[in-house]
């Protein structure tokens, strides 16, 4: 069943946008690539901007404004947090950027699962630390963090854990055993876990997201969970994110990290992210979260008529599918096949590390419309090769 909101989406009216998205590629691409929904802000979200436009209410962020409703959402996890654990950053990768700078050494090693979100290469290296990479295992019907790898990576030196929960790009929501056994192997060997949980809000029915630092072994520790609207109520524009340190070493996390780092932050993303965590916009979310576990769904189906050789793992978290098309023989870059001969833009695996080779990553957050019409482009693009068994991976 659909939802009038969510399925009116007009593509005349989105190509009107100026983001990335819908300017990277020419007018006749449909854009299916970049973390960016399509549909129209939340209500509460757009009476608060616009309040905020009318009082002219542009100056700096208010420390204050965000705490309180961010400690009400946080209770959707089963999950109690203390507002003065609360600290707002620009956005989730400028927090993790601030707080390796904080809490290790130059030359230091980081740990990350690869395939794994772009900028967690590019984070790592920009402030000087080392990139330690322990792929994700593709084991049975879905993902799994290597627990092995990390032991053993863990052991050898590095000194954090760059952790992301769900999973980006193959939207796998680690459940509470693998994360204690994470907080057991980070415990013994004295390593720093950084949680970006970005795309918790969006947890499909059905799976539980659980935010590392409520981990009790983990609440213990240097660690931290990082979480924004940015991508739940589509506002990564307007710049605001949440840091959570354990109770543990809030006070050093306070004086290790920039004074300024609030300054960094839009006003207007702390005013949208408290109006987003509020229960109007979480009302907005669980039936946003709805629609995009009936699109999931929809995915799945039509790749298995029209596609049949890609191989597809619903995600249970977020609006973005890691689909494997190697079996369509299209090079490590499927890509560029997609964009030449079907005018669709997805994202290529190889950008997420070369465990992505042969991988696109789509987006469906957005109309059935669109996400039909995306999948046709997809299929006209490969013609006959699309015919085939389905591959052993498909879920």
């Amino acid at each position: 069943m659909g939802d009038p909101e969510f399925d009116d989406v007009s593509l005349e009216r989105l190509r009107r946008r100026s983001s990335s998205k819908w300017t990277r590629f020419d007018p006749d691409v449909l854009p299916a690539w970049i973390a960016e929904m399509d549909f129209a802000l939340a209500p509460s979200i757009q009476k608060r901007l616009a309040e905020a436009i009318e009082l002219g209410d542009t100056g700096y962020a208010s420390e204050g404004l965000l705490a309180p409703s961010f400690v009400d959402f946080a209770r959707r996890f089963e999950w109690t947090v203390a507002e003065e654990q609360v600290i707002l950053v620009p956005d989730i990768m400028a927090g993790v950027a601030e707080i390796l700078k904080a809490f290790t050494a130059a030359g230091d090693g980081v740990v990350i699962n690869p395939p794994i979100y772009p900028p967690f290469y590019t984070t790592i290296e920009s402030v000087g630390r080392r990139v330690i990479p322990v792929p994700m295992r593709l084991r049975g019907a879905g993902w799994k963090l290597d627990l092995d790898g990390l032991a053993e990576a863990f052991a050898a030196g590095a000194r954090a854990y760059l952790l992301c929960n769900p999973h980006n790009p193959t939207g796998r929501v680690f459940d509470e055993h693998e994360l204690r056994a994470v907080a057991e192997l980070a415990a013994r060997h004295d390593v720093a876990v950084i949680s970006d949980e970005v795309h918790a809000p969006l947890t499909m029915p059905g799976f539980r997201h659980v935010p590392f630092v409520s981990i009790p072994l983990a609440s213990q520790g240097r660690n931290f969970t990082l979480m924004s609207a940015s991508k739940g109520w589509n506002v990564p524009a307007l710049k605001c994110a949440v840091v959570v340190p354990t109770h543990a070493i809030v006070g050093m996390a306070l004086q290790r990290l920039p004074a300024d780092l609030i300054d960094r932050v839009s006003q207007f993303g702390v005013i949208a992210a408290a109006a987003a965590f509020s229960p109007e916009g979480v009302a907005w979310l669980n039936r946003l979260v709805s629609y995009l576990d009936q699109n999931r769904r929809l995915l799945r189906d039509l790749l298995a008529v029209d596609l049949p050789k890609i191989g597809v793992m619903p995600p249970e978290a977020g609006y973005l599918a890691w689909l494997d098309c190697r079996a369509l023989d299209l090079g490590d870059n499927p890509a560029e096949t997609f964009l030449a001969r079907g005018r669709i833009a997805l994202y290529a695996g190889a950008r997420f590390g070369p465990q992505g080779n042969g991988y696109v990553r789509f987006n469906f957050g957005t109309s059935r419309a669109l996400v039909k019409e995306a999948v046709g482009r997809m299929r006209k693009a490969v013609g006959d090769s699309a015919k085939g068994e389905m591959p052993t991976n498909q879920a």
